[in-house]
C-alpha cells in the first residue's frame, strides 16, 4: 500500500493571518499526534504582491487572482497519486471572483476528494452568496464548521443536510498553568492586566474598550491595557496606520496614556501565551456579528483568562461560566463587565477554572484527532493506516500530588489540594501506574513513591480485611467511610495489590510478606462483592496474584467471581444487548477484560468467549457514538 499524502491548501505562514496561523497549527498537531501512514503538504494561497519565503512543507501555490491558476492547481493535484484527499481553508476573502468563485473552477476540475472548512458562516445570505455556498457543499465530500452555531445557520438558512457537516472547534494549546509572579512577568507588578491581541484592524472595535477604560481605572487605578500585535497587513497596504493612529490619539484624549500600552509586534506563539499567563481579562471587542469563531479569544481561554466578548456564536458557545458577553460597541456594557469581574475575586477564579475546563477538549490534539478521523470516513478506512505517536510519560503532576503519606484526591488545576484529603481508590491507581512505570522505565526515583502508596493501602485495611477508602490530610478517616459503597475501592486494592506481588524485581522478600499477608486478608470479602466492577477489580488482582503464585485457592476464587459475571451477563443480555448490565456506566472496558483473563487462567472458553462478544458489542457503541454531541 502506497504512501498516502494529505494536501491542506489555505494561507500559510509566513503570510501573516488568522487562517495561515491556523493551518500551521492543525498541520503541526497532525503530524505530533501520528508517526506514519500519510504525510502532509501545502498548497498555499499567495497574493499577487506578495513575495514570501515558504518552507519545504510547501509543494504547490495557488495564485488566487489568475481564475486560470485553479484548474491548473486541480490538474497538477489529479496527477499526483499519491494526494488522495485535500483539506480546504475557506473564508470569503481568501479567493478572488466574485465573492470568491473561481474557487468552484478548482473544485469542478480536482477528482479527488475534498473537506472543506468554513471559517466564516454569513447569517441572512444573499441569493449569490447562498448559491455558492451551496455549490460549494455539494462539490465537498465533507464540511466542517467551528460551532453549533454554524452548524444550524447552513442547515436553515441555506438548507444544507446537516449529515454532510462535521463540527469540530477552533484548536487550542495546552499549556501548563502558570505562576503569576515569575522575574519575566515583573514589567507588570502589582497591576491587573486587561489584554486584547491579534492583527489590528477596524473590525475589532478596540475604541469600544478605550472609551470604557476611564469608568474602569477610576475604581481600579492599577489597570493596564495591553494591545498586542501589528496591524493587518491588507490595513497597511489600503491605508496605513491610520487607525491605529487614531487608537493612539483616543488614548491621549481620555487621559489614559498611563494606562494603556500598545505592543506593536507580530509575536511567537510561546511569548503570545507568556504575555496571556499574566493577563487577568481578554477583551474581545469584535464588531461583527457575522464572525463565526475567533482563535484569539480560543487562545486566551486556554491560558485561563477570564473573558468579556461581544457576542459571537464563539463566545456564546464557550463563555457560559467562565467569561461575560456584552452588546457590539457597547463601552458601558464592557465596563459593567470588567467593574463586576474585578471587583470579585472569588468569581474571577472560577472564571478561570470554568475556561480551562471548557476548552482542554478542543485542544489541537482533539482536533487533529478529528480530523484524521473524518478522512478515514471519506477515504473509507481502508485507503490508508494510522498509528498514533504517544507523547513521553510525564510523573510531574503525579509527584506534585504525592506527599509522604499518599496521594492527594483533588487538585486545582496543577495545584493540589490538601483540603481534599487522600482516598484508596486514588492510591490504589497511583500503585499500579508507577510500578509499571518503573518496569518500564527503570527510573529508581519510582521507588519512593511506590512505597509511599503501598504503605497507605496498608494504612486503610482495617481488621476484618477490608479497606476505608476517605482519609483526611491529618490522617484521619472521614465519617463518610460508613455511609458510601466502597466495593470498588476495595476490588481497586484487590488488584493494587495483587499486580505489586506480580512485580517480583520490585519486592523484597519482607515487604513481599506483609503485602501477600494484606492480599490474604483481604480475600474473604470479596465474595460478598456485588458492583460488577468491583468484582472485575478482584479478579485483575487475581489474575495477577496467579502469575507470582499459582494456586488452587486463587483459581477458585477466580472462577467464582467469573461465574458471578456471567450469571449477571446471562440475566440482562439479549440479542441487541450484550452486556453485564442492563445499562452502561464508568470504567465499562474492565468487564469483559476481567472476564478474559478469567479465561485465561482458567482455560475456559465459555469466559473468553463471554468477553470477546461483550467487548465486541462495546466496541460497537462507541463506533456508533463516534459523531454523537456535534449538534
Amino acid at each position: 500500500m502506497r504512501n498516502s499524502e494529505f494536501l491542506l491548501i489555505g494561507s500559510y505562514p509566513p503570510r501573516k493571518c488568522g487562517i495561515a496561523t491556523y493551518s500551521q497549527d492543525l498541520i503541526n498537531a497532525i503530524e505530533d499526534k501520528y508517526q506514519e501512514g500519510f504525510s502532509l503538504k501545502v498548497c498555499a494561497l499567495v497574493k499577487e504582491d506578495s513575495d514570501l519565503n515558504y518552507s519545504s512543507r510547501v509543494a504547490y501555490v495557488l495564485k488566487t487572482w489568475l481564475k486560470e491558476d485553479y484548474a491548473s492547481l486541480a490538474q497538477k493535484i489529479n496527477l499526483n497519486k499519491q494526494i488522495r484527499l485535500v483539506f480546504l481553508q475557506h473564508e470569503f476573502g481568501l479567493y478572488e471572483g466574485e465573492l470568491g468563485d473561481y474557487l468552484l473552477d478548482f473544485l469542478k476540475g480536482i477528482k479527488v476528494p475534498v473537506i472543506v472548512t468554513f471559517h466564516t458562516i454569513l447569517s441572512k445570505p444573499d441569493d449569490r452568496r447562498r448559491f455558492l455556498v451551496r455549490q460549494i457543499v455539494n462539490y465537498a465530500a465533507r464540511v466542517i464548521v467551528m460551532t453549533n452555531h454554524s452548524a444550524m445557520i447552513l442547515r436553515d438558512e441555506y438548507k444544507i443536510e446537516l449529515d454532510k457537516l462535521k463540527v469540530i472547534p477552533h484548536g487550542t494549546h495546552l499549556i501548563k498553568p502558570h505562576k503569576p509572579m515569575q522575574g519575566k512577568y515583573r514589567p507588570f507588578f502589582n497591576k491587573k492586566i486587561l489584554a486584547t491581541f491579534g492583527l489590528i484592524s477596524e473590525g475589532k472595535s478596540i475604541e469600544t474598550a478605550l472609551d470604557a477604560l476611564p469608568r474602569i481605572v477610576n475604581h481600579f487605578p492599577e489597570v493596564l491595557y495591553l494591545i498586542i500585535g501589528k496591524t493587518h497587513p491588507e490595513v497597511i497596504k489600503q491605508e496605513g496606520e491610520v487607525y491605529r493612529n487614531f487608537l493612539q490619539q483616543k488614548v491621549i484624549d481620555l487621559g489614559i496614556d498611563k494606562h494603556v500600552l500598545f505592543i506593536n509586534k507580530y509575536l511567537s506563539l510561546q511569548i503570545l501565551l507568556d504575555y496571556l499567563e499574566r493577563v487577568d481579562i481578554y477583551l474581545f471587542t469584535s464588531k461583527d456579528p457575522q464572525q463565526a469563531v475567533s482563535g484569539t479569544l480560543a487562545y486566551a481561554m486556554s491560558t485561563g483568562c477570564p473573558v468579556i466578548s461581544t457576542p459571537i456564536p464563539h463566545s456564546l458557545e464557550l463563555l457560559d461560566g467562565a467569561g461575560v458577553n456584552f452588546e457590539f460597541e457597547d463601552a458601558e456594557g464592557l465596563a459593567d463587565a470588567a467593574l463586576g469581574m474585578l471587583s470579585q475575586p472569588d468569581l474571577m477564579q472560577k472564571m478561570f477554572m470554568n475556561a480551562l475546563h471548557k476548552i482542554s477538549p478542543t485542544a489541537w490534539q482533539n482536533s487533529a484527532i478529528a480530523h484524521i478521523e473524518l478522512a478515514k470516513k471519506v477515504l473509507k478506512r481502508e485507503t490508508f493506516k494510522t498509528e498514533y505517536r504517544y507523547p513521553e510519560i510525564s510523573l510531574d503532576q503525579v509527584k506534585r500530588m504525592s506527599t509522604e503519606f499518599g496521594m492527594l484526591q483533588f487538585s486545582k488545576v496543577a495545584i493540589p489540594d490538601k483540603t481534599s484529603g487522600y482516598t484508596l481508590d486514588d492510591n490504589a491507581r497511583a500503585l499500579i501506574a508507577v510500578a509499571k512505570n518503573f518496569e518500564l522505565n527503570g527510573d529508581f526515583e519510582d521507588l519512593h513513591l511506590i512505597n509511599t502508596y503501598l504503605k497507605f493501602i496498608l494504612f486503610c485495611q482495617q481488621e476484618n480485611g477490608t479497606f476505608l477508602n476517605y482519609v483526611r490530610y491529618n490522617k484521619k478517616f472521614y465519617k463518610k467511610n460508613h455511609d458510601e459503597n466502597l466495593e470498588d475501592a476495595n476490588g481497586r486494592a484487590i488488584w493494587a495489590l495483587g499486580q505489586f506481588l506480580s512485580m517480583q524485581n520490585l519486592i523484597s522478600l519482607p515487604l513481599q510478606a506483609k503485602v501477600e499477608e494484606a492480599f490474604q486478608k483481604a480475600l474473604p470479602t470479596i465474595l460478598d462483592l456485588e458492583s460488577p466492577r468491583a468484582i472485575s477489580f478482584c479478579i485483575k488482582g487475581l489474575y495477577f496474584h496467579y502469575q507470582f503464585k499459582e494456586s488452587a485457592e486463587t483459581l477458585a476464587l477466580i472462577t467464582q467471581l467469573a461465574d458471578n459475571l456471567l450469571s449477571k451477563y446471562r440475566g440482562v443480555s439479549s440479542e441487541k444487548w450484550q452486556w453485564y448490565e442492563p445499562y452502561l456506566s464508568y470504567a465499562n472496558a474492565v468487564l469483559p477484560e476481567a472476564m478474559l483473563l478469567a479465561g485465561i487462567c482458567t482455560k475456559s472458553d465459555l469466559f473468553k468467549n463471554t468477553a470477546k462478544t461483550t467487548f465486541d458489542f462495546l466496541l460497537s457503541l462507541h463506533d456508533q457514538g463516534a459523531d454523537f454531541g456535534n449538534f
